[in-house]
């Protein structure tokens, strides 16, 4: 059963340009360290164009099931870049109480 990691926030009007070098920076990154990431089936992104909060973004990261995901999880929970490094980085570019994620599986 394929599951998605569903993740949305709202970037801070003034750092919107700083974010997107920060993104750019963070995918060579993951390219650099793909074994991170070999149980991500996908990955996309998406940014708000109309309605709802402007400067928000989607990101949904697919897995083949749940086991997947909790293993590709608890690689980035012992990774100290992304614990560190990333997180904290997120975190000063994310409008404060917008971030969330859940975990969705597909319905057919």
């Amino acid at each position: 059963m394929t599951i998605f990691l569903v993740e949305t926030y709202v970037v801070k009007p003034e750092r919107q340009a700083d974010f997107m070098a920060y993104k750019k920076k963070l995918s060579q990154w993951m390219e650099k360290h793909s074994e991170l990431f070999k149980e991500v089936k996908s990955y996309r992104m998406f940014s708000q164009m109309l309605g709802g909060n402007w400067g928000g973004y989607v990101e949904m990261w697919e897995f083949e099931n749940l086991a997947d995901f909790e293993k590709c999880n608890n690689k980035h929970l012992q990774s100290e870049y992304l614990t560190k490094q990333v997180v904290p980085e997120l975190a000063a570019f994310v409008v404060p109480a917008t971030y969330s994620a859940s975990v969705w599986n597909s319905v057919e």
